[in-house]
């Protein structure tokens, strides 16, 4: 297996790996640039499925409850295709393109070869993550399951125990 190939996984306690991608706008946006605040990444299989699409309208709509943390959706969907569906959704967040899915391998959230009967190599699972200003992972949930979604409350709670709240 090469290194590219090798999942790692991350959890609470651990320092989050920093990595930089391309957002929908096609500019870099790397995590510790974004660490005056806590950071909520949120992992999602790809752009204009069925629950991706209520995720991201879940989050992007009540993206005020998560205080005045950097909440951004990834996928390994193109920033080409992340422009267009954060168009078409009038979403609010940043969308960011893990393109080649080796920040979600880093992460320990993306599917084997084998997830779908195509063996796509390159999709996402449904995850999410608390970084805080230190750059330490404060909450993990990577779900084998793309149909379901992460458990936001526990996301903001985790996100209020920092604020001290």
């Amino acid at each position: 297996m090469s290194s590219s190939d090798t999942e790692s996984s991350v959890t609470v306690g651990d320092r989050a790996p920093d990595f930089k991608l391309f957002s929908h706008e096609q500019e870099p946006w790397r995590l510790s640039d974004h660490l005056d605040q806590p950071v909520v990444l949120l992992f999602f299989p790809g752009a204009f499925t069925s629950v991706c699409t209520n995720e991201m309208n879940e989050v992007s709509n009540t993206l005020d409850s998560y205080g005045e943390a950097h909440v951004v959706g990834i996928s390994t969907d193109s920033p080409f295709v992340l422009s267009e569906f954060h168009s078409v959704e009038q979403l609010v967040l940043p969308l960011l393109s893990d393109h080649d899915a080796e920040v979600a391998s880093r992460y320990g959230a993306k599917y084997a070869r084998n997830f779908t009967p195509m063996e796509l190599d390159r999709i996402a699972k449904r995850a999410a993550f608390v970084v805080d200003t230190d750059r330490t992972v404060q909450y993990t949930e990577v779900l084998d399951n793309a149909g379901r979604q992460p458990d936001f409350d526990a996301i903001k709670q985790t996100l209020r125990s920092l604020d001290g709240s």
